[in-house]
């Protein structure tokens, strides 16, 4: 389960495109606020690659751009906020919103969670630490992990959540450096964001089935909620 929490099937969840790119669309709009031009704006860039990564139709690219940037009448203003708890097991939950009305996201929240506890601000990103994630596939097998994150100047390396991929840790501040220093080291940049990495996760196998279940439930719930982006949960594995 790791750093960032997916839902069993998501794989089915994900080939509803729609809720994909609602998500990117999100993203893309909030880090246009800084310019539209992605050559500009290494936020921007970011998330434009992810979204053509995924297929996003070029009109819903330019019109989320134009949107963020307010070059449009309709432009619509998100708010980043972070939700902090615990799911049902005192297992810890980062929970990443992005929302035009607060107001409305959270009461939703606080519903949510009435199966865990809603903590307050610093409740719980103690025990998480704020870092760059790029997954990250060998172009070529034999391409060594180790030796790519040395020389891009990341600070770790996991297993990815893909089969055969790598998930590369940086510093928050060096997640756009790395990314472009991947490919001449051998891997195809897959995905780049920011998140938050448990420090200490709690061991599943330590949870019977049955508790494990209703963790999955809870997330579950979350992740439908419109507003929601990301979820990061102190589960190790």
């Amino acid at each position: 389960m790791g750093a960032q929490w997916k839902a069993k099937g998501k794989d089915l969840a994900a080939s509803a495109k729609g809720r994909v790119f609602g998500k990117l669309v999100k993203e893309i709009m909030v880090a246009a606020r800084n310019g539209a031009d992605p050559a500009m704006n290494p936020r921007l860039r970011l998330v434009v690659e992810q979204a053509r990564k995924v297929s996003m139709p070029k009109d819903t690219l330019d019109r989320a751009l134009k949107k963020g940037a307010g070059l449009t009448d309709d432009a619509v203003h998100f708010e980043h906020v972070l939700y902090e708890g615990f799911a049902p097991h005192q297992v810890p939950v980062m929970v990443e919103c992005l929302t035009d009305n607060v107001k409305r996201t959270a009461p939703e929240m606080r519903v949510l969670f009435r199966k865990g506890h809603l903590g307050t601000s610093g409740s719980v990103a103690w025990d998480f630490d704020h870092v760059g994630m790029i997954e990250a596939a060998p172009v070529k097998a034999g391409a060594d992990p180790e030796l790519a994150a040395i020389e891009a100047g990341a600070q770790d390396f996991e297993p990815g959540e893909e089969e055969g991929t790598t998930l590369f840790l940086t510093d928050h501040a060096d997640l756009d450096l790395v990314s472009r220093a991947l490919p001449a080291q051998g891997f195809n940049v897959l995905s780049v964001k920011l998140g938050y990495k448990p420090k200490n996760p709690i061991d599943p196998s330590g949870m019977s089935a049955a508790d494990l279940a209703e963790v999955e439930a809870f997330l579950a719930a979350i992740d439908a909620n419109e507003d929601v982006q990301q979820i990061y949960v102190g589960l190790a594995g």
